[in-house]
């Protein structure tokens, strides 16, 4: 997982707008899981995800023009940008969506990603500060979705959405390995030139 983004100032206010939005987005998943799996609701599966998406924009927008930035703010919405980027993809495989490869190496780049935490806080650290490389490559791959569901549709939505979704996945796919090189790089750095922590 990419590291979260900056902690904000202090407030430790959990009932806000753009919380109930991180926490509604996290409570779709499994109604996303699902309409996609079990009903086969593939329009209403779309909607899950355009919407997912939307809030996930307008959850930091709404923080910061609403100023209501918060601690548990800052860890709500990556944590549901991560559940997302495992959770669709399996779905997308179990529909066979996505190839099952492409799929392990989504995961497998946040579970190293994940493993380097231990190191991190061996060194009096939370996390590293965040790439905007990561945060494109979770824009990407979050795009990719919906553009893979609408190309299934078997008219000429889906036969021009398939390509469009494809280009967002490769795309993100790639950023997402290049970010964790540089988070990687920068975690030798920290071990290397920082010294451990009681």
């Amino acid at each position: 997982m990419d590291p979260p983004d900056e902690l904000s100032d202090g407030s430790d206010r959990v009932v806000t707008l753009p919380n109930a939005l991180s926490v509604l987005r996290l409570a779709l998943i499994p109604v996303f899981v699902w309409l996609l799996l079990f009903e086969k609701a593939d329009g209403w599966a779309f909607a899950v995800l355009m919407f997912s998406g939307f809030s996930d924009w307008a959850d930091g927008k709404l923080a910061r023009w609403l100023n209501q930035s918060s601690r548990i703010g800052a860890l709500l919405d990556p944590a549901a940008d991560r559940l997302y980027i495992v959770i669709i993809p399996i779905a997308f495989g179990l529909r066979e969506f996505l190839p099952w490869w492409l799929i392990g190496v989504v995961i497998a780049r946040d579970v190293a990603l994940f493993a380097t935490a231990p190191l991190l806080r061996s060194r009096g650290l939370v996390a590293l500060p965040v790439l905007y490389i990561g945060k494109a490559a979770t824009f990407a791959l979050m795009s990719a979705f919906p553009w893979l569901l609408a190309g299934q549709l078997d008219s000429v939505v889906g036969t021009i959405c398939y390509p469009i979704g494809w280009a967002f996945m490769i795309w993100g796919v790639g950023l997402y390995l290049w970010s964790f090189l540089l988070y990687a790089y920068q975690t030798v750095l920290v071990v290397r030139r920082m010294p451990r922590v009681r």
